[in-house]
This record gives structure tokens, C-alpha cells and sequence, in this order.
């Protein structure tokens, strides 16, 4: 065991590769994660990181007990479950990329606690927690903390570990939320895996899943096709547990390597979207599966997870409509539901949320703090997990390719810089997307260097533009990854532009969202804050409209363009900005007054098309504004509407 230590430790102080390919048995990925920082982010993304740096992200252990100097991962009495690991998760990959000192420092407070106190049997964190669940979150933390930092003692005090959890699975087996989530243990085994070869880790992985959910087995035959409420509501309907199953049918089948786990993939999308899907990208569980309705609702806490199995989804199957995906929901639901000094944050959002009071809403099951702003409303799970959406988003931009190049996954403001046949290569992507259609790379390898750069092109980017140095290129396939195999040199730039088209999605009673690029829009609806309490530097807040908010738009959603007229603006430091925000959309509707509140939600939508002769339409037709979704705090994004 000693020279097995040894060789561990030996082998963690070389220098990290940038990505690494999965070792024999498994299954290849498509693409290779990038080691953490390999990807810088820039322009309006960087601006977002800080901006969650300086709000709750940087400074909630300052006065939040749960993360307090009493926690139980810093060796106190305190909490000693899962809040210190989710609220790392976020934690590390944002004060890397932030390369921020005060939270790189706060981040080696927590990570040496766990690192120096490992027993000697192997166990990790609180003594005092006896539940695999938080150790599941923590494992993420390590492999994060080791790319960023090359930290010698993490391969080892894994390797021990995971050793002593084999020896006790039998007698001590996955119990509750550890059942639902064995997929992200074993993304970290694989993770080990490939850095040791150690096999041992295969058998692991392979005891978890047979202790764990069969996700396939419930995608195959979906019980919940309807709003799940009272006895039926269970960890199975439960929304966080399956926004992390989302990557479980595609991490299993690196193991397996076989047809039948490839092609679960992306069933559990498809029965989401057949009973549960929303406008913004995500399907509704408040805090279980809630039906089509837009004044359901669904938890932050499942908007960073999604995002977090879609990235993984990403990597393994190279499936590109996985990555319009995580634009939709990236752009959309994960700005909306936190302020925009990142000072507070919802627990439900609702793509119709005209209202967010103290007010037992139609949620499935949780209370009614749920749609407020501030601290933890209804439960502080997503206090402590809400941190790792934008920064895990940003290490994903970029990832690398099976044959020695790099690949473009989502597209942000970004720097990749990699070695590529021992050859020092960076390629910065200037752009204003999702708020521009126009996105500049420039190549910058060391030396005149061929390699092969995959782009994405997203599916509704109708009319997309590729140029190479000026020079137009075939026009690219929707939907997929075009391949630009060439000699690169220094200073080579490529150009996409994606036109921006205004167009519909149908939904809940045939209603409509408007989409623009990635970004959905929504009714700009005034709004008064209220603050309800204080406790620290966050604040609580009740928002009420002071505006009207129940109108039906006037369009053909066959051809809705015309409707339509596009305004852009500055891009501020926060571009998911109510009063400034960088992109808006005018046009004219209704209002509809036998559409109406109930219990402080939008109540039933009317069903559209709306017929709308004079004699019927007595409201006179108006001009009216859309914002990005992501900007709008109250908001209505499922409309009504009818034709004349």
C-alpha cells in the first residue's frame, strides 16, 4: 500500500494535461473536458462571474450560519451535510476563473479541512455525517480543486476512499438522496480512473449503480404525466433528483459501452418535454413534476443542475442540440431567477410570473416563500448550491477533440489557450452573444500548425455565414458541428454569424413564446420591491406589478417577423438588465380581462387562437415591449394570442 501511495503522489506532482481521453475499458467521449482555467472567460461573462464574486457567491459565509466557522467541513458542531460541498461546487471554479485571491484563499480554507483530515480507515468530512450523499458533492469539489491547483494530496486521499467505501457498500448501501445520484460519484471515479488505471474503480462504479436508481428503467415507462401532489410526490418526481439524471444513461454508458445505454440517452429529455416542459429551457418541479402550465414552477437548484448534466451530455455524446439546450437554459432561466446584484435569489421561478408575495401558490408541494428573492426562501438548498451555474458554464465553452483539436460547445466572450502537438495554441472568441449574431475567433497558435476546430452550429440559426479570413465557406449544417481541418497560423480569424430571426414555440394551450437566437423574451412588466426581511447583507423582497400584465399578442405564428421590431442597446456590466437591457422586441396586443389573477399567480391561460372581430375586442390594441427573459423579474412568457 505504501508504494502504491508513493506512486500516487509521484505521479499527481507532474504537470496536468490539459484533457485527458478515457482509458480502456471505457467508452470514448466525444469531446474531452478542459482542465479548469484552460478557459478564460471574457467580456460580458467575465463581468457576470464578478459580479457573483462580489454578491452571495463571495460572501455567503460570512454571515450565513450554515456556512459559517461552526460548519462541520471546517471541523465544527454545525451543519455537516451537504451545504458546505454544494456551496464549493460553485465555489472553486469561480474563484479560479475569477482568479480572485479573497475567494481562492476562502476556497483552500474549506478544501485543506477535508484534505488534512482524512481517517485512517479513508472516510471523509464531518464524522458526525454518516450519509454518502455529501461526499458525492465534495468528490466533484476535489476533482475541480486538483485541476485548477495540481494539489499532490487529492489522487490519494481519493484512491483511499474509494477503497473504503467498496469494503462497506454491502453492509452500509446507498440510502435516500444518494439512491437518486449515484451518476455523479461515479463521473468522479471515471474521473480518477483515468489518472491511476486503477480497475478496482470499475467495480465501484459498476456496485453504485446496481445500489442505485434505474433511470432508464423510469424513462422507459414515465409514470408522471400529469402534476404531481399529496402521497405521490416522491425523490422519483422529485425536480433536482432528475435534473442530475439527466447525465446518468450517458455516464453509464461509458462503462457499459453498449447500444442500448447510448440510446437511453436522450429519452428522459423527450418524456420531460411530452408532460413537464417551459419556455425557459427547463421542464417544471415545484418541488415535483407540475405539468405544462406556465404559472408552474421550477427550483434554481434544478437550473444549475440541468445545466451541469448537460455539459457532461455535452462531452460524452458530441450532441449538438445538447448545447442549444444549455444556451436556452443558461441565457434564460438561470439569469431570471437571481437579482441582478446577485444579492438574492428565488427558490421557484415561473415563466408566467406576474407576482412574487407571500402566497400559497398551485406549486406541487413547497411553500409559500417559494417565489421570492432573498436568502433561502422556502429551503437553503439553493443558497448553497445556486454558485456553480455560471462558472461551470464557462469551463465548458471550449472543450477538446479525440483527434488533437478543439471544439467551440457554447458560445460566450471567451479565451482557450491549450497545447496542441506540443505546440502552445489560443483562440479568443470575441462576441456579444447571445445579445449579437456575430461571433470572431482568432487563431493564435505558436507556429503555423494543423489542427482540426469543430464549431457549433445551433439548429434555429437559419441562413448561418462561416468566412475564413474574410473568405466565405460552405454554408453550415443546422444542428451540428462543422469540422475545419487546415494549417492554422498565427493571426487566422473565422467569423460566424447566426442570424437572429424572430420566431414562435408553441406551448401550454396552444399559447406562444417568442424566441430570438437563444434567448427567449418576455412581457416587461414594472415592478415595485418590497423587502420583507434582512438577515446579513441579503435582503428579502416581495415584488408586485404596477403594470399591466394580461395581454394577448396580435401575430401569425406561422410568420411572426413581421410583428415584430428589434431594438438594441449598450451592453452594460450586467446585460440581463431590467431598465437597460441590450436587446428589446415592440409589438402590439391586448389586454385580455377575463384573464386574471389567481392565488397571486397568472391564472388559467385562454386557449389561442383568439378570435378577435371588432364586436369582440373591445380593449384597445397597444404597443408593447419584450425583454430578455433573463432580465425579467415579474413577466409573462406563454401568451395568448389571436388573429384579426
Amino acid at each position: 500500500m505504501r508504494l502504491i501511495a508513493l506512486f500516487l503522489i509521484s505521479l499527481s506532482i507532474l504537470p496536468a494535461a490539459d484533457s485527458i481521453q478515457n482509458r480502456a475499458p471505457l467508452a470514448p467521449n466525444a469531446f474531452q473536458t478542459l482542465r479548469l482555467t484552460t478557459v478564460k472567460p471574457r467580456g460580458w461573462l467575465l463581468n457576470q462571474l464578478n459580479l457573483q464574486a462580489n454578491g452571495l457567491s463571495g460572501h455567503l459565509d460570512e454571515f450565513w450560519p450554515d456556512l459559517g466557522p461552526n460548519s462541520g467541513w471546517l471541523g465544527g458542531t454545525g451543519e455537516s451535510w451537504e451545504r458546505g460541498p454544494y456551496f464549493l461546487d460553485g465555489l472553486v471554479p469561480l474563484a479560479f476563473l475569477t482568479n480572485n485571491p479573497v475567494l481562492i484563499a476562502k476556497v483552500n480554507k474549506w478544501i485543506n479541512w477535508t484534505l488534512d483530515h482524512q481517517t485512517p480507515a479513508g472516510w471523509i468530512g464531518p464524522t458526525k455525517n454518516h450519509d454518502w450523499w455529501p461526499n458525492f458533492v465534495m468528490l466533484k469539489v476535489l476533482t475541480q480543486y486538483y485541476e485548477a491547483t495540481n494539489d499532490f494530496r487529492v489522487l490519494p486521499l481519493m484512491t483511499k476512499y474509494f477503497a473504503y467505501q467498496a469494503a462497506r457498500l454491502d453492509k452500509l448501501p446507498l440510502k435516500e438522496w444518494a439512491v437518486y445520484r449515484w451518476q455523479d460519484e461515479v463521473l468522479s471515479i471515471i474521473w480518477l480512473y483515468n489518472r491511476t488505471g486503477n480497475r478496482a474503480l470499475l467495480d465501484l462504479a459498476r456496485k453504485l449503480h446496481a445500489q442505485g436508481k434505474d433511470w432508464n428503467a423510469q424513462a422507459a415507462n414515465f409514470p408522471f404525466k400529469e402534476k404531481v401532489t399529496g402521497p405521490a410526490a416522491n425523490l422519483d418526481s422529485h425536480g433536482v433528483n432528475n435534473a442530475q439524471a439527466l447525465k446518468a444513461a450517458a455516464v453509464w454508458s461509458l462503462i457499459t459501452n453498449n447500444d442500448v445505454d447510448r440510446a437511453a440517452i436522450p429519452r428522459m429529455f423527450q418524456v420531460l418535454d411530452e408532460y413537464h416542459r417551459l419556455p425557459n429551457g427547463m421542464f417544471s418541479a415545484d418541488e415535483h413534476f407540475a405539468g405544462q402550465d406556465p404559472s408552474q414552477g421550477i427550483e434554481l437548484c434544478a437550473v444549475v443542475e440541468a445545466m451541469f448534466s448537460l455539459e457532461t451530455d455535452l462531452a460524452i455524446t458530441g450532441n449538438a442540440s445538447f448545447a442549444d439546450r444549455l444556451e436556452k437554459i443558461a441565457y434564460n432561466a438561470l439569469p431570471a431567477t437571481i437579482t441582478e446584484d446577485f444579492w438574492a435569489h428565488q427558490y421557484d421561478q415561473q415563466p408566467n410570473q406576474v407576482m412574487c408575495s407571500l402566497s400559497k401558490r398551485k406549486w406541487s408541494t413547497n411553500g409559500p416563500e417559494s417565489n421570492l428573492f432573498g436568502l433561502e426562501p422556502n429551503f437553503g438548498c439553493c443558497t448553497a448550491n445556486m454558485h456553480q451555474g455560471w462558472p461551470k458554464l464557462a469551463a465548458s465553452l471550449w472543450m477538446a477533440t479525440n483527434d488533437g483539436g478543439l471544439a467551440a460547445i457554447v458560445y460566450a466572450p471567451s479565451e482557450v489557450t491549450t497545447t496542441i502537438a506540443d505546440t502552445a495554441v489560443t483562440v479568443e472568441e470575441q462576441t456579444d452573444y447571445p445579445f449579437r449574431d456575430t461571433i470572431q475567433l482568432s487563431v493564435r497558435p505558436a507556429h503555423a500548425l494543423a489542427f482540426p476546430l469543430k464549431l457549433r452550429i445551433p439548429a434555429w440559426a437559419q441562413d448561418a455565414r462561416l468566412t475564413i479570413n474574410g473568405a466565405a465557406q460552405p454554408t453550415p449544417k443546422l444542428g451540428s458541428f462543422v469540422e475545419i481541418n487546415r494549417t492554422w497560423n498565427p493571426g487566422d480569424t473565422v467569423t460566424l454569424q447566426f442570424p437572429m430571426a424572430v420566431r414562435t414555440s408553441t406551448w401550454f394551450h396552444n399559447s406562444v413564446s417568442i424566441e430570438r437566437g437563444p434567448l427567449v423574451y418576455s412581457l416587461k412588466i414594472n415592478q415595485s420591491w418590497r423587502q420583507e426581511k434582512q438577515t446579513g447583507r441579503s435582503k428579502d423582497w416581495e415584488l408586485f406589478p404596477t403594470t399591466p400584465w394580461n395581454y394577448a399578442l396580435l401575430l401569425d405564428p406561422a410568420n411572426p417577423s413581421p410583428a415584430f421590431t428589434t431594438s438594441e442597446g449598450p451592453i452594460k456590466d450586467q446585460p440581463f438588465s431590467f431598465s437597460a437591457p441590450p436587446v428589446t422586441l415592440i409589438t402590439k396586443g391586448r389586454r385580455v380581462p377575463e384573464w386574471e389573477l389567481e392565488s397571486d399567480s397568472a391564472g388559467l391561460l385562454p386557449a389561442s387562437p383568439m378570435r378577435c372581430a371588432k364586436a369582440t375586442c373591445p380593449q384597445p390594441l397597444e404597443s408593447l415591449e419584450l425583454i430578455p427573459y433573463g432580465a425579467a423579474k415579474l413577466r409573462i412568457t406563454a401568451f395568448p394570442y389571436f388573429v384579426q
